[in-house]
């Protein structure tokens, strides 16, 4: 009796290791997670997300170094993470960077946020939109960042829509969840702030309607609820600061960088103006 068990039992073990799917690849990369949504969805009620992380989250891993944010010009900033990957958004090949970045991001809506003919040194080429008209969808991992994008649409030369033309690339790095709205034309709904999660540091187009008009683009800030918010595309407007009230710092930098850390974000949300903004 204890044999045909232990033969039944076996068998069972061994259909079940047979049927069951295995990995193509035994040194396949697991599928890249997002932290940011995670979060969000585990505590969606927190006023700047930024400021609570859940307990399960192991914050002293997770926020190891400094991440560099530079504004280069327009859209264009360049991410440095602790492990020196370089990351350049909205690029359009004329604002140069140092070297050749590591990564470049792109949106189709004008000429001054994408190139067809980037410099060729540049590994990963990351278009926000797709030729066929399907949404783009980038889940990537180069050294310690992790990249990914949520779709949004365009308006076309004419009248309506083009569905899906524009993305907001987001950043998962050192802890940070760094999210760039490219040229966002209309304000989000919630199922795209369910795809964002939680953004630390935002990038943010104020034009005064090239993109949205500044209360548009205010509200779409003000429910990212961000830590630290960085203008770009055009001079900063009046009106745009005069959206937000006493619950947003504001400030202008001396210099193109700023240096973030997990641990080194502003208590209170703070709009900062790069030098060259």
């Amino acid at each position: 009796m204890l044999l045909r068990y232990l033969a039944y039992a076996l068998t069972v073990i061994w259909l079940t290791h047979a049927l069951w799917p295995q990995p193509a690849h035994a040194q396949q990369a697991p599928t890249p997670g997002s932290q940011c949504q995670a979060i969000a969805a585990a505590a969606p009620a927190a006023s700047f997300a930024s400021f609570s992380v859940p307990a399960a989250v192991p914050v002293a891993s997770a926020d190891t170094g400094e991440v560099t944010i530079t504004f280069v010009g327009h859209s264009t900033f360049l991410i440095e993470t602790p492990d020196g990957v370089s990351i350049a958004t909205d690029y359009n090949g004329w604002f140069r960077t140092p070297s050749a970045p590591d990564v470049v991001t792109m949106n189709r809506a004008h000429s001054s946020h994408y190139t067809l003919s980037p410099d060729s040194a540049i590994e990963h080429v990351l278009h926000g939109w797709r030729d066929d008209g399907t949404p783009a969808d980038h889940d990537l991992v180069v050294g310690d960042a992790y990249i990914r994008n949520v779709t949004t649409d365009i308006r076309s030369g004419f009248e309506g829509m083009i569905p899906d033309a524009n993305s907001i690339f987001i950043f998962e790095v050192a802890g940070l969840c760094i999210g760039h709205l490219g040229h966002l034309h209309h304000e989000l709904d919630e199922s795209h702030y369910r795809q964002i999660g939680r953004l630390d540091v935002l990038m943010v187009p104020v034009d005064g309607g090239l993109t949205m008009g500044a209360e548009s683009m205010s509200r779409v800030v003000s429910r990212l609820r961000s830590a630290l918010i960085l203008p770009m595309h055009r001079p900063l407007t009046n009106d745009f600061l005069a959206m937000f009230g006493d619950e947003f710092d504001k400030s202008f930098a001396t210099e193109p960088s700023v240096k973030v850390s997990l641990r080194s974000l502003p208590k209170r949300p703070l709009i900062y103006v790069l030098q060259g903004v």
